[in-house]
């Protein structure tokens, strides 16, 4: 398999399905839709969720999103569609060196909130996993709403507001 910004998330049987903190989405919610979320689920991230079967890229994205994208060789497709809808946050590696990351986080997005030290994802049952993610995290927000959420969440990590060029 190709890895793009990441490699710890892939959506399939449920075997490498890494989850996102839930203290990550009480202090960041509530949202309307996480387009790239399945079953088992031990939590809601959002009021709506498409799983892989759904193909949330293909489909219409309402309200304010959250995504924790597949960190595969499509975590693009993911952010750009986030930059497209421009009413979200992304949790993505902070691959700062990346392609990907400065089209769309340094050239797209609102703000970004680095996270200080690496999160520990779950397990499809809810479990903590026992290592963290192996890379640092960002938050990326897109559109106003977005950055008001990152600068209100009491998340330790660095904020920076980024000047979209347009």
């Amino acid at each position: 398999m190709v890895k793009g910004m990441g490699g710890h998330q892939t959506h399939g049987n449920g075997a490498n399905v890494w989850l996102t903190p839930p203290g990550l989405i009480e202090k960041l919610g509530p949202f309307d839709l996480d387009p790239c979320f399945g079953e088992p689920r031990p939590w809601a991230t959002a009021e709506v969720h498409y799983g892989p079967e759904d193909n949330g890229l293909s489909l219409r994205w309402h309200g304010l999103v959250w995504c924790n994208p597949p960190y595969d060789r499509d975590a693009g497709a993911w952010l750009r569609r986030m930059a497209e809808h421009r009413n979200g946050i992304a949790l993505i590696f902070a691959r700062t060196e990346t392609a990907v990351f400065h089209e769309l986080v340094f050239e797209q997005a609102n703000a970004a909130l680095f996270l200080r030290g690496r999160l520990h994802f779950h397990h499809p049952d809810g479990r903590r996993a026992a290592h963290n993610a192996g890379a640092p995290s960002v938050l990326v927000a897109y559109g106003g709403n977005a950055v008001e959420r990152l600068l209100n969440a009491d998340i330790a990590g660095r904020f920076v507001r980024l000047e979209v060029p347009w």
